[in-house]
């Protein structure tokens, strides 16, 4: 495999997209050093490992030697992005973009060479564009263009309002690439029309258009939907390093490839050869272990990594957890649901007051805790290994 096509390899893995299909391929015969450009809008103050797709991924482009721009949307944070919304999403005050993009900034460093990296904040140019430079930004696309974004299109044909600055949001990001004038610009399935925007703008403006590559908006711990605060189905990089692991082994085994794909920074073939070694009969869970291993000691450090892996051994293997468990979903409808409930729904007890009286007992564990209160709430797109009793155990996913 020559230089070329090693590096195409690697830094397409776990895309989506890459547009125009071989626009990467010629950019890079063409440029031996690439500006990479990916945004985020500072809209809360700590990360997840959803968030860190895309930052694995500039982590990857600097690693072949290009040249990786961080950019914090502080303006674009004030309009607010209605990707994906069915709603107007309120924008933050100046105060919290500027309290969230420090804490981004500490955050980010965990994956990339901050000597490498250029950060960057949208305000620089968009605050002196000024009201004339705006509107002459807004002269250079169409709302019948805007319309085909599909979250515009089905609220514009629901009688749902859109305000006008949101129409501001895909251009400003578009004029971000302009600015840098990117090679090529990284982002989420759910992007995709804001980067297009931008592949138009620089054509506009006398540039050679970006590059797009999207990546998938990782799933959560439910393997269901993408990871979110909200759903209580994430993994905050902030986490103490057993809580971190723990839930990184709550993960079934077939998503445990995914996040290999995506969040590993292992070599593509040791990945092949991991899951060469399952198909022979190599126990998941030992190759699980690799994987929470190798996530926690990137944001703590090899020690602590170490000593959650011994942490969890001795509150799962030692409590005789089964190297087989059943994924069982309990539908809710969207909502919580009690604790004894789900018990009984996940088939570990046979009534209500069954869970109740094990409950009182000690005798039902969730992700090796000891449960204590009968009256708990377990939220939608939660999942958890729950034991009752010394033999039954169950992962389970609230719908």
């Amino acid at each position: 495999m020559s230089d070329l096509e090693a590096q195409l390899a690697e830094l397409t893995r776990g895309t989506e997209e890459v547009l125009p299909e071989d626009g990467l391929r010629e950019r890079l015969q063409r440029k031996k050093k690439l500006i990479v450009k990916a945004g985020f809008d500072p809209t809360a103050p700590d990360l997840h490992v959803g968030h860190t797709v895309l930052i694995n991924k500039m982590r990857q482009f600097q690693e072949f030697g290009h040249e990786v721009v961080f950019l914090i949307g502080d303006f674009t944070g004030m309009i607010g992005d209605p990707s994906g919304k069915n709603a107007t999403r309120p924008p933050l005050s100046k105060e919290d973009i500027q309290d969230n993009a420090r804490t981004y900034e500490s955050q980010i460093f965990k994956i990339l060479d901050p000597d490498k990296t250029r950060v960057e904040f949208n305000s620089t140019w968009m605050s002196a564009m000024g009201a004339e430079g705006m509107i002459r930004l807004a002269a250079q696309h169409t709302v019948a263009r805007m319309l085909e974004r599909d979250d515009f299109n089905k609220r514009f044909s629901s009688g749902q309002p859109i305000s006008i600055h949101e129409f501001l949001y895909p251009l400003v990001q578009g004029y971000d690439s302009v600015a840098l004038q990117a090679d090529l610009e990284l982002g989420g399935t759910d992007q995709k029309f804001n980067l297009l925007v931008g592949r138009q703008l620089q054509q506009n403006f006398g540039q050679d258009p970006q590059i797009v590559m999207t990546t998938p908006l990782l799933e959560g711990l439910d393997g269901v939907q993408k990871m979110s605060k909200s759903l209580s189905n994430y993994i905050g990089i902030t986490e103490p390093p057993g809580e971190m692991f723990g839930k990184l082994m709550s993960i079934s085994d077939e998503l445990m490839w995914r996040y290999f794909e995506v969040l590993s920074f292992r070599p593509l073939p040791e990945i092949a050869g991991l899951r060469a070694a399952v198909r022979g009969g190599r126990n998941p869970r030992d190759v699980k272990f690799e994987l929470a291993g190798e996530i926690v000691a990137r944001f703590h450090d090899k020690k602590a990594a170490a000593a959650a892996q011994e942490e969890f051994i001795a509150r799962f293997q030692k409590g005789a957890m089964p190297d087989e468990i059943e994924d069982i979903t309990v539908p809710a409808g969207g909502k919580g649901i009690g604790i004894a409930h789900l018990l009984r729904e996940a088939g570990l007890v046979g009534s209500t007051s069954e869970a109740f009286r094990m409950i009182k007992q000690g005798a039902v564990r969730i992700d090796g805790e000891r449960l204590e209160d009968r009256d708990r709430q377990v939220p939608a797109g939660s999942t958890h290994v729950y034991q009752v009793g010394k033999r039954r155990f169950a992962r389970v996913r609230v719908a």
